[in-house]
């Protein structure tokens, strides 16, 4: 996966807290096939009335909102269930950042592996971006801050591993290998110090080759 270090994007403010990840997707669309694509389904139940029709007073279907990359939300937002499937939502919906106070753990870790970046703000920033919004935001992953227009600045918090992830493009795998030298040479020193640890001889081998 290709990693980036600049984005910049129209950012689109819901400033609702506690927004879960049952709200993210709800569970009854999560049986589609992720090759269909989830961003249909995002925050399907807020931006929908009881009639099926979208909600005009939901902040995302105002048309300034149109074409978001980055969202501007309250606290706690991706709490509740791990359902990957939150993340998909945003994905396939066209969002690469969301900026809010805090997080779900876990659905800030499968954003990262989906190259989603969650920034944390201060609950005071959080509040200036979503007054300035619908507006362009540049992020800046080496400088850990947010521009945006009248000069606004803005610091924001990234777990260093989440950030060295999103630079390269790795998700966990990738992460463990870029390891792999440092890996292969404690396995050949704990073998050289503790031989009794590995098998005499080779364990697939078949009893009459060994």
């Amino acid at each position: 996966m290709a990693g980036w270090t600049h984005f910049q994007g129209l950012a689109a403010g819901l400033p609702v807290e506690n927004i879960d990840t049952d709200q993210l997707i709800p569970a009854r669309f999560m049986s589609a096939p992720r090759s269909a694509g989830y961003g249909g389904f995002l925050l399907h139940d807020l931006r929908h009335g009881p009639d099926g029709g979208l909600r005009p007073d939901f902040p995302l279907n105002s048309p300034e909102a149109q074409g978001a990359s980055i969202l501007v939300a309250r606290r706690n937002f991706g709490g509740g269930s791990s359902r990957e499937a939150a993340v998909y939502a945003l994905v396939d919906a066209g969002f690469r950042a969301v900026i809010a106070p805090s997080y779900g753990d876990i659905f800030a870790g499968n954003a990262v592996n989906n190259r989603l970046l969650p920034a944390r703000v201060s609950e005071e920033d959080a509040e200036r971006l979503l007054g300035a919004m619908p507006a362009v935001l540049s992020i800046d992953l080496e400088a850990l801050a947010i521009t945006g227009p009248g000069g606004l600045r803005i610091g924001f918090a990234l777990d260093p591993v989440w950030r060295l992830k999103l630079i390269n493009g790795w998700d966990d795998i990738d992460l463990t290998r870029s390891h792999a030298a440092r890996i292969a040479d404690f396995a050949q020193s704990r073998r050289a110090t503790q031989p009794w640890l590995w098998p005499s001889r080779d364990p697939t081998s078949s009893p009459e080759s060994g």
